[in-house]
């Protein structure tokens, strides 16, 4: 992350908007006890985000401006148990870290911003090694699954608003998803 924000910066002189968008998704009942794939979901998408705040906040507040945009899911607003437990927890911390950053930026010209996606197409839903669960969740996104690009439009749209407009939180999903 320190290479892509340096990167960024010796290339356009500064940074505008950071899009976090660390996740893994190994679904799996909690008896299964996959300790090894719940340290990698934290590890990824807790850290990498946290990661990703380190890397590109001291610009910002270089600069006195930026976006931080934080991909978490509509399993951080409501749990999806037997299976996604600990990814719905590590979703949630991200949902709170992110206001969390809102509150502690804002007064710095930062703007934050968590979206909180149904089910996306993306490779996300090929992380799952309980095959019980890996099934269940490939048929779902086969039913249901958006296209990436309706999330790059809400990111979009977050972007786009103008200095003294900060978009909070979107939550999007399929219409036919039910949760």
């Amino acid at each position: 992350m320190e290479a892509l924000i340096k990167g960024a910066v010796d290339s356009f002189g500064r940074v505008d908007v950071l899009v976090n968008n660390a996740g893994i998704m190994p679904i799996a009942p909690i008896h299964l006890l996959k300790v090894e794939e719940w340290d990698r979901q934290i590890d990824i998408n807790i850290k990498g985000v946290l990661y990703g705040v380190a890397a590109v906040l001291p610009q910002m507040q270089k600069q006195k401006s930026g976006h931080i945009i934080n991909m978490a899911s509509v399993f951080g607003i409501k749990v999806f148990a037997p299976g996604g437990t600990v990814y719905c927890a590590t979703k949630s911390a991200v949902r709170a870290l992110t206001e969390g950053l809102r509150m502690e930026l804002h007064s710095e010209n930062i703007r934050c911003t968590i979206i909180s996606p149904g089910a996306v197409e993306s490779e996300l839903k090929n992380g799952t090694s309980d095959p019980s669960s890996a099934a269940f969740v490939k048929d779902l996104y086969k039913k249901i699954a958006i296209p990436a690009d309706s999330v790059a439009r809400a990111v979009l749209y977050a972007i786009e608003q103008p200095a003294d407009v900060e978009i909070d939180e979107v939550v999007m999903r399929p219409t036919a998803q039910d949760f």
